[in-house]
């Protein structure tokens, strides 16, 4: 059975610097969705939005804007903005965790509310043309309620329902829920793209043999960690290239020279690299080690040399 692999967004992480990095040296995603918009009340698309969805930033990728919002009226202001970029879809994120969107009733935080849901789906489908797919968990509280909401959606065009198969207050902590997706799955007639925990070419395997239906395939967090698990998984193969650590340096030293240009002040590339490097360490035989190794570079100079020095100690 032939598959899709998507790239799950992940805020301040999966912009197209990374994007644009990631396909070049590695491969093996079909489709990237970008980091949200979100307005926040106010009618202004911020330009580091404006930056994210460019075409001739993203020339080389598949990109599918996302937007978080619980109002309608922002909802159809995004989809006036990337539809005069050129985009046809817009995806409408009812899946992010962290509670402060959650406490706005955003994200995750809106799955409780099929009312709401209903209204700006309504009002996306009357008044705008715009492609319409939504990437939601199983719930915030708990996930029964998802199910409250399949039935409106299923009276909507929806391209296609992702689902990361956990609750909200989870965040990413515990396992996935493998019984309630498969309740989403059975519930709906929407196109379901699997998302959660995709982290091994192993562990793709086991859940292409759990969701025989499923075909779309999302890779959040896994990809940050292991750039290479995509192209692994197309390939059908665990084996790492004989040069990985040539590749995945030189995928960290066009990252961080792209961020050194685009941030202001070491503080904010530090910061920025270290986030990275929270998920990085897990390619290396040490990860705790390496991240601490991190952290202890206070300035330019020493993040540098450690860098230099992980790299070379991994290599031996």
């Amino acid at each position: 059975m032939s598959f899709t692999l998507l790239s799950s967004p992940l805020q301040g992480f999966t912009d197209f610097r990374f994007r644009n990095a990631q396909n070049k040296l590695f491969g093996g995603i079909d489709t990237f969705y970008s980091p949200y918009i979100r307005l926040n009340g106010k009618m202004v698309i911020k330009p580091s939005y404006e930056r994210d969805l460019l075409p001739e930033n993203n020339l080389d990728l598949e990109v599918i804007p996302q937007v978080i919002t619980n109002d309608a009226d922002e909802f159809l202001f995004v989809a006036k903005y990337v539809r005069e970029l050129g985009y046809k879809e817009l995806n409408w994120n009812l899946g992010c965790p962290y509670p402060m969107v959650t406490k706005s009733g955003m994200g995750s935080g809106l799955i409780s509310n099929p009312e709401k849901i209903n209204n700006i789906l309504h009002r996306a489908h009357t008044e705008s043309d715009i492609i319409v797919s939504m990437k939601m968990r199983l719930g915030y509280e708990n996930s029964e309620e998802i199910l409250d909401v399949l039935p409106i959606l299923d009276t909507y065009p929806i391209k296609n329902i992702a689902i990361h198969a956990r609750i909200g207050k989870q965040l990413y902590k515990g396992g996935v829920n493998l019984d309630a997706f498969q309740l989403c799955v059975d519930n709906t007639k929407h196109k379901l793209y699997y998302n959660g925990d995709i982290t091994s070419v192993a562990k793709f395997h086991e859940m292409q043999e759990r969701f025989p239906t499923i075909d779309h395939w999302m890779i959040g967090r896994g990809l940050i960690s292991d750039p290479f698990l995509p192209n692994m998984i197309k390939n059908n193969t665990s084996e790492y290239p004989a040069n990985k650590m040539e590749l995945f340096s030189a995928f960290h030293d066009t990252l961080y020279a792209i961020y050194s240009e685009s941030l202001s002040g070491s503080t904010h590339i530090l910061l920025k690299m270290y986030h990275l490097w929270e998920y990085f360490s897990a390619t290396f035989s040490n990860p705790h080690k390496v991240l601490k190794k991190i952290k202890k570079a206070q300035s330019i100079r020493n993040y540098e040399a450690a860098v230099a020095e992980i790299f070379k100690n991994e290599k031996l």
